[in-house]
């Protein structure tokens, strides 16, 4: 059995609530409201943001996929498409809105400070393929039909220093004329 947070809730575990709660407040947000709240909201907005949801029915489905997860991710137990509807049409947009300003603030006064003043090395990583046409690259297939190659790039932020650990060299990306 799963014992620790979720993505999501590390995530949501950043966000000022008590501010959020100034905000509903200040706006009478949850005002007759019994089961699905503004933070509710929040984090079902937030949830299909990060799942890249397109649609209220396509974030709807993807909630009522983990249904059971829900409570642990924060979202509550009474996310409807209807109830999600509801909430975006009735509720005040400023409490939304003054919370956006209000996390931009925040996180541009922390990267004022030194954010990347860290105790080890700080490393980004990106995996890419690279699609190339079989006529010129022949020994390129990875697909039946597709030609590319896989580039692992390490990037060392202190040192601005980029290891790649492809074995091509640069003839081989340049086309024949």
């Amino acid at each position: 059995m799963y014992q620790y947070k979720y993505v999501f809730a590390q995530l949501i575990a950043f966000l000022d609530r008590n501010h959020f709660n100034y905000l509903v407040r200040k706006y009478a947000g949850d005002k007759y409201v019994k089961h699905f709240t503004c933070w509710n909201q929040l984090l079902t907005l937030m949830f299909g943001q990060l799942s890249n949801r397109e649609s209220m029915r396509d974030l709807i489905v993807a909630i009522e996929a983990h249904h059971q997860k829900c409570y642990h991710l924060g979202l509550g137990r009474h996310v409807t498409r209807s109830n999600l509807s509801k909430a975006n049409t009735n509720r005040d947009y400023r409490i939304f809105e003054d919370f956006a300003y209000h996390l931009v603030s925040e996180a541009r006064r922390k990267r004022a400070t030194d954010i990347f003043k860290l105790g080890g090395n700080v490393y980004a990583f990106d995996s890419t393929t690279i699609s190339l046409c079989l006529d010129v690259f022949w020994w390129a297939k990875f697909r039946k039909h597709k030609g590319g190659i896989k580039i692992h790039t390490l990037y060392d932020w202190r040192l601005r220093f980029q290891l790649s650990s492809t074995s091509l060299r640069h003839q081989c990306m340049t086309p024949r004329r």
